[in-house]
């Protein structure tokens, strides 16, 4: 073997290393990838990465005379290593079909084969049949070493076969994972039987299972994202209902004691509290945002319920004379009831509520204005939290802004901004 020959397989051991390194990491921390693709892949490249060591110790020992029996035993290893890898896309492909293996004809068939494989290469070490080393540490193959790759040949063309077989039962990118896999390794197996590439099956193997990983984690995150974005819509759910029980108690108190005081206005008041609960409840079936007309709406039921317990403490004002745009359901209402709920003046002056909104170049925004006393995050959290709720939501549905700051004159001005949607 030439020094550049030499070189060249010692850049390939190295690279192998490194990539299977890179990708037993990848494959151990990545947390878009499932349990169970974790474990394959983490095993795969484990068995890769063993057979690159044997790659590399082989080339080390290969030039040393004495090493005959220590050469022996690492190609061995080294073929040992490089066979499971070659059936492992067996338990891929039974995995992604959704088969039992303890069922599949194909994974004992595969099984038989394998079994066939490790006899020849145990049978190999006390004969001369298939491979052996000379005492002065030469490799040549022997008559029937092509026999000894043909149970590995069977082994991945059966798995193709199996694959197409199959294909309706894969996602697209599986079934483009296991034929990117499978298709070059058959082709590289079968010229290693006619000519020494061992090391380049190798290499190749690892590459096409990096190629196969990336394919599949790709199809992994795309599967975690929407996870992601379920958990976020209910999570979004969770919000929508965070109504305060002592409203709804002060209300129905107040509809009790307006019964007889004054049967009109307790009819009335009944009517806004039913649209004020009726609008709570169709946002939690709502995934997509709403007209700001039905935001507007909900919101002056739910003003007039408090306006008449509050009778003479409560005043709003309304200059919305954009409402052609939509918003994620239970916008406008939540901070409205949190500027009336941390805006109520200890002294009993009347608050003041300002609702406005104004068309812009690049949207929509919407403001809530109140002339109470406003809060400080440091004393008083609670504001914040059901404001950052909102922000979420807005940021999840519409890719909306939400910012809080403080109003001239005393109170709190909470400014919403919904972007322009691309047509």
């Amino acid at each position: 073997m030439t020094e550049w020959m030499y070189t060249v397989d010692y850049l390939l051991a190295g690279a192998l290393l490194v990539m299977m390194a890179i990708g037993i990491a990848f494959s151990a921390y990545m947390p878009a990838l499932d349990k169970w693709n974790k474990r394959y892949f983490m095993v795969l490249f484990s068995l890769l990465f063993l057979c690159s060591v044997s790659c590399l110790l082989s080339l080390i020992f290969y030039e040393d005379p004495t090493k005959a029996a220590t050469e022996r035993v690492i190609y061995f290893f080294e073929s040992l290593f490089m066979a499971v890898p070659i059936f492992m896309p067996t338990i891929f492909l039974l995995h992604c079909s959704h088969e039992k293996v303890k069922r599949s004809v194909l994974f004992y068939a595969m099984t038989a084969l394998l079994c066939v494989y490790f006899a020849f290469l145990i049978a190999a070490q006390f004969t001369d049949v298939f491979y052996y080393v000379t005492e002065d540490n030469r490799f040549f193959y022997g008559p029937l070493y092509k026999l000894s790759l043909v149970p590995l040949v069977l082994i991945m063309l059966l798995n193709i076969v199996g694959v197409i077989i199959r294909r309706k039962k894969l996602s697209n990118k599986h079934l483009v994972a296991l034929l990117v896999y499978l298709i070059p390794m058959s082709a590289a197996i079968i010229i290693h039987m006619f000519i020494n590439v061992e090391l380049f099956v190798v290499f190749g193997m690892a590459l096409f299972a990096i190629i196969m990983f990336s394919l599949i984690l790709s199809d992994n995150m795309d599967q975690y994202m929407r996870q992601q974005q379920e958990i976020a819509h209910q999570r979004a759910n969770v919000m929508v209902l965070q109504m305060r029980p002592h409203f709804i108690y002060n209300t129905m108190m107040t509809i009790y004691c307006l019964c007889k005081q004054d049967t009109d206005k307790a009819q009335q008041v009944t009517l806004d509290f039913t649209d004020y609960l009726r609008n709570n409840f169709s946002a939690i079936a709502s995934e997509n945002p709403v007209p700001f007309a039905d935001e507007l709406k909900h919101t002056q039921a739910y003003l007039a319920v408090e306006q008449a317990q509050h009778e003479d403490n409560l005043f709003t004002n309304f200059d919305t004379p954009h409402i052609l745009f939509r918003v994620p359901p239970l916008t406008l209402q939540p901070l409205v009831e949190n500027a009336v709920k941390h805006g109520m003046k200890l002294e009993g002056d009347p608050l003041h509520i300002y609702i406005k909104t104004r068309k812009t170049n690049s949207g929509s925004e919407i403001v809530v204005e109140n002339d109470g006393p406003g809060f400080n995050p440091a004393d008083d959290n609670e504001p914040h939290i059901a404001l950052n709720n909102i922000r979420q939501r807005l940021e999840m549905m519409c890719n909306g802004t939400l910012t809080i700051s403080p109003r001239d004159g005393g109170g709190t001005v909470v400014t919403v901004f919904i972007p322009q949607v691309k047509s």
